[in-house]
């Protein structure tokens, strides 16, 4: 019998200022409309399903507070507001922020929405330009529908004051805006209670996190990362296993309050794993936790690389649970399938849902045979990140792949707890200490921004430390309020969702608000204690982030298509859309495309494809496949397929050449275009029957008829 255990990891950062008591970002609130009840209320409708849902105690904590009533964000304060009330700052605050959603599966969803994004981006996206082309009710039609979007499918197909406002569209009210607000709070306020239901009729086993997501090796000791990135770099030692024991006593403290059990499984917090913080977890109840293959494969010495069919070398020794003995006691380990998370978390989504969830099964079989009888497959990842890029929050995907296993006859779905009842592969008596991201903490330890931050946090931790010491002396007095106002923001500053913006790998709209919320932190550390905080908190962390490069077309072009640049003069004109590879919220994606452009003359359209080193050649090794989408007029988009081999072919009417880049032609006439018309495309990469890479990678490209004149 194969046994697949599923984990969805549900987290969001500590947006609230503790001092201010303002929620600086809205994502909790924007992500509990639309994911989190949903992930345990669609559950009923696979009664077989069995799943584990990890919910971080920061997460809860803030869900407790919006269901409430007491959170209160910029964001829902804008969009609540009546329109005509809305200072000019208010409206280019919503302006800069009602259009922070996915294009495809949000914004386009309502026509409305989709054309009030069209004028901002006419306008450069920047809201200062844009503001002058917004009226009144313009504005009260963008902050419903922005907030509507969000709103789970579950409401959006059956209650029938969301679906009135959908098929309202346009000429929003006052009284409107008070319905949706209404919802929203009843939304708020079902997402744990669905969550304990689901518990009470056996389909979720939930676990929790320590408290504020901190990587508890690091915790621990920021030392533990030499025994996993051997030379690397460190910032000045931060040692406090205290804390560390602190965010594992209070998860559990909460988790029991919230949900009547005590947790027996542990997700830590980005999978970050240690000898030391799995003894602190045993030492505090837990008695299973689950990280990343590459921490196994690193503490067995061996990998786990797979051939052409996605199947793992060793797959016996990957499918499987390991008890490992702590100075805290024994603990199970589980060791997530890194390809099949993948899979869920960034191709899937470019899929039909149904074929997807055939897809991914089959693959659960056929790599589960190799693993020999009684495979254990664990699939872990995000509850939530993945499904803005799927239609329907990826609800069709998921009931799908829940039903093509229930109903598989050499298949169950298990929850962390029933994966631990059964027999473990054998015994590890030492776990090298990484996370699920390289089987290392570099992402949050490992760049100069990581070292000032965590030097920061250490001078805080410090401060707070040297000022309760002089209490003792008696040379100090702090009231309990301040005392634990204090050590509260150390503790929310210990999560990770700070580092994991520093460095070069992740960046967002938002780096300047985590790297601003990160410093807040710190700084009321000192505040609490009566102090000012240090002048250098006062400094930014981050760099600047990198931004997609995009312009438009100058000129007609009329290159030769043989598969690499003639002359320098033949794309002088064309389109350039370059990918920013550092913008994805979701650690583990890969990009293939490195440059786009495209251009046309007055019969045709021309497309080139620069890749990233190395990707044309073990592209060329599989059965891959550029896919471009184009339309435009009144005309329905065409999709055209052209194989990654070397060398020049004609695709129908289409010819292309591959060699050192990609390049094509389209003629208008052939997908019933005129040059004249305003053009729209998009191009996708398909590997193996899999989509892996976009551009763009949200809507579509558009070149205007001023390229012809």
């Amino acid at each position: 019998m194969i046994s697949v255990l599923v984990l969805w990891h549900q987290h969001q950062p500590f947006y609230k200022d503790l001092i201010t008591g303002e929620y600086r970002l809205p994502w909790t609130r924007m992500h509990g409309l639309k994911d989190y009840y949903g992930m345990a209320a669609m559950l009923e409708e696979v009664p077989e399903a069995r799943v584990t849902i990890n919910l971080v105690p920061s997460l809860v904590k803030q869900i407790l507070e919006y269901a409430s009533g007491e959170a209160r964000d910029p964001v829902m304060q804008v969009a609540f507001k009546t329109a005509d009330a809305l200072t000019r700052d208010e409206r280019i605050f919503a302006l800069t922020w009602l259009f922070q959603a996915n294009y495809e599966h949000l914004i386009a969803r309502y026509p409305r929405y989709k054309q009030l994004h069209g004028i901002f981006a006419g306008a450069g996206a920047q809201p200062e330009r844009a503001l002058a082309l917004f009226t009144t009710q313009d504005i009260a039609d963008l902050q419903v529908l922005s907030q509507l979007a969000w709103v789970d499918e579950i409401y959006q197909q059956n209650d029938p004051v969301i679906r009135a406002l959908a098929a309202k569209e346009r000429g929003f009210t006052r009284d409107d805006q008070v319905s949706l607000w209404n919802k929203q709070q009843e939304l708020l306020g079902k997402i744990l209670k669905a969550h304990r239901e689901a518990q009470d009729r056996g389909q979720a086993e939930l676990t929790t996190s320590p408290f504020y997501h901190p990587i508890l090796p690091l915790i621990c000791d920021t030392d533990s990362n030499s025994e996993s990135h051997p030379g690397a770099s460190l910032p000045r030692r931060f040692h406090h296993p205290d804390d560390a024991r602190m965010h594992l006593d209070r998860a559990v403290k909460l988790h029991e309050e919230v949900f009547g059990v005590r947790p027996l499984g542990l997700w830590p917090s980005e999978g970050s794993v240690s000898d030391q913080a799995l003894a602190l977890a045993a030492e505090a109840g837990f008695r299973w936790a689950a990280t990343d293959e590459g921490v196994l494969g690193r503490s067995l010495r061996l990998g786990f690389a797979r051939d052409s069919h996605g199947v793992p070398e060793d797959a016996s020794r990957l499918y499987a649970g390991y008890d490992l003995a702590t100075a805290g006691g024994p603990m199970r380990l589980f060791f997530r399938d890194h390809q099949f998370s993948d899979l869920v978390g960034f191709v899937y989504s470019k899929m039909d849902p149904h074929d997807a969830a055939r897809d991914i099964v089959a693959r659960i079989e056929r790599a589960a045979a190799s693993g020999g009888e009684d495979a254990l497959v664990p699939v872990i990842l995000d509850g939530e990140n993945a499904w803005e890029y799927y239609s329907e929050s990826g609800r069709e995907f998921l009931r799908s792949f829940y039903r093509a296993v229930t109903r598989h006859p050499r298949m169950q779905m298990v929850t962390g707890s029933g994966a631990a009842a059964l027999p473990a592969r054998g015994t590890l008596t030492h776990i090298v200490p990484g996370s699920w991201i390289n089987a290392n903490f570099d992402i949050w330890i490992g760049s100069p921004d990581d070292h000032r931050a965590w030097n920061l946090l250490s001078d805080a931790r410090d401060f707070y430390e040297s000022r309760i010491s002089e209490e003792r002396e008696g040379r100090r007095e702090f009231s309990d309020t301040q005392r634990e106002l204090a050590m509260e923001e150390l503790l929310i500053a210990e999560g990770s969702d700070w580092c994991w913006w520093y460095g070069p790998e992740h960046h967002s709209h938002n780096d300047a608000d985590f790297d601003r919320l990160y410093r807040s932190h710190l700084s009321n550390v000192y505040r609490a204690l009566g102090e000012p905080a240090p002048l250098e908190l006062a400094a930014p962390l981050t760099r600047q982030a990198e931004r997609v490069f995009h312009a438009p077309p100058r000129a007609f072009v009329s290159p030769v298509i043989d598969g690499r640049v003639t002359t320098y003069f033949e794309w002088l004109g064309a389109g350039l859309y370059s990918p920013d590879h550092t913008t994805s919220s979701m650690h583990g994606r890969r990009f293939y495309i490195d440059q786009l452009h495209y251009g046309a003359d007055d019969d045709n359209f021309y497309l080139r494809l620069d890749f990233l080193p190395g990707v044309l050649d073990s592209l060329g090794k599989t059965n891959s496949e550029i896919h471009v989408r184009i339309g435009g007029g009144n005309a329905e988009p065409v999709e055209l397929v052209a194989h990654l081999q070397q060398g020049a072919r004609k695709h129908g009417t289409v010819d292309v050449c591959v060699g050192r880049i990609f390049e094509m032609r389209v003629s208008f006439a052939s997908v019933g275009l005129r040059g004249a018309f305003c053009v729209t495309f998009q191009v996708v990469l398909v590997e193996d029957g899999l989509p892996v890479d976009m551009a763009p990678t949200e809507g579509w490209l558009t070149m205007s008829p001023a390229v012809s004149q």
